[in-house]
């Protein structure tokens, strides 16, 4: 079945996965696949690989609702280059970050890139289920502790955000 990007309340969301770890791919399988409203439909182990593999679902007529995508990879592209192309080739699929880097510079170099929200690998299964849903349907998901550091530069007097970062 053909779809546009966004999943629909009751539709499973299609994802793509991409981290450079296998093992923690498969763990991250195996926990979305215990949200029957997730399928996971691609993996990518980089950002170049992760990139490709999303234009040729999208070329097919079958795009994911969403891209999962972690931040420092390996080898290629890093998660906040690939989240730059993916939102410029394909700009109908929303990137959710997927990390254990929380700095300010990391958090906003992905926000800056495109990506719909940003989570923390050590958030519970269940807020990580929340925030895919989220992002697939174009809402904003912000890990709390990410949600903080945004709003706290936002009251800091002494650091201006840019109009994207706003």
């Amino acid at each position: 079945m053909s779809r546009g990007p966004g999943a629909q309340s009751g539709d499973a969301v299609r994802a793509v996965m991409v981290d450079d770890h296998p093992v923690v791919r498969a763990g991250l399988r195996a926990m979305l696949g215990e949200d029957d409203g997730i399928q996971v439909v691609a993996e990518a182990a980089h950002g170049n690989e992760a990139v490709d593999v999303v234009a040729r679902l999208v070329t097919e007529g079958n795009p994911p609702d969403l891209v999962l995508m972690d931040l420092q990879m390996g080898e290629g592209m890093d998660g906040v280059a690939a989240t730059r192309q993916l939102r410029q080739r394909c700009p109908g699929v929303p990137v959710l970050i997927l990390t254990t880097y929380d700095t300010e510079a990391d958090i906003l170099a992905a926000v800056e890139a495109g990506a719909s929200g940003y989570m923390l690998k050590d958030a519970a299964p269940e807020e990580i289920h929340r925030a895919v849903h989220a992002a697939a349907q174009g809402r904003t998901a912000l890990a709390p502790a990410v949600a903080a550091r945004l709003m706290g530069r936002m009251r800091d007097e002494s650091t201006s955000l840019s109009t994207r970062e706003v």
